[in-house]
């Protein structure tokens, strides 16, 4: 992530990793053949997190303040490793191999909302806000709070 962070992922090789992560490149080429295998890789660290995440919201009292909180934070990391997580994210539109951990994401993000919309047309567009939320609060200067993403997600999955 490091590289991606640093230069973004046209700069990913096996050389460049081997050089960052201070092995022989050898050694990079042997777990890691091609750079899609690199960049799924990075991509999987990353889902496993926000999976990890979703799983410690479901055992909340309120599961969707919970989740309001992870997607309001997510603009106290570091930027350029939010926008490291993005360009992978994006970037599985022209790089097949990346698709299935971007599916795993949209996987697990339905059914943490299932229990909360049992509609699967309104669950897919509450997780397609749901991703359009943690875009928002990460590329804006003056991000939605947890409070007001909680709103959007209350309006969502329980309309007035």
């Amino acid at each position: 992530m490091r590289v991606i962070e640093r230069a973004g992922v046209a700069a990913v090789s096996q050389r460049v990793v081997a050089q960052e992560a201070g092995v022989p490149p050898s050694a990079v080429t042997y777990y890691f053949p091609a750079v899609d295998d690199l960049l799924v890789a990075a991509l999987a660290a990353c889902n496993d997190d926000y999976v990890r995440q979703l799983e410690t919201c479901t055992r909340e009292p309120d599961p969707l303040a919970a989740l309001a909180r992870v997607i309001a934070d997510s603009t106290d990391v570091r930027r350029a490793y939010v926008a490291a997580e993005y360009e992978l994210y994006l970037i599985a539109a022209r790089r097949p191999a990346l698709q299935p951990e971007v599916e795993r994401w949209n996987v697990a993000l339905d059914a943490f909302l299932a229990p909360h919309v049992a509609d699967p047309v309104t669950r897919a567009g509450a997780t397609a806000a749901v991703d359009g939320l943690f875009m928002r609060c990460f590329s804006r200067p003056d991000p939605p709070s947890a409070t007001e993403v909680r709103e959007i997600l209350e309006r969502l999955v329980r309309p007035r």
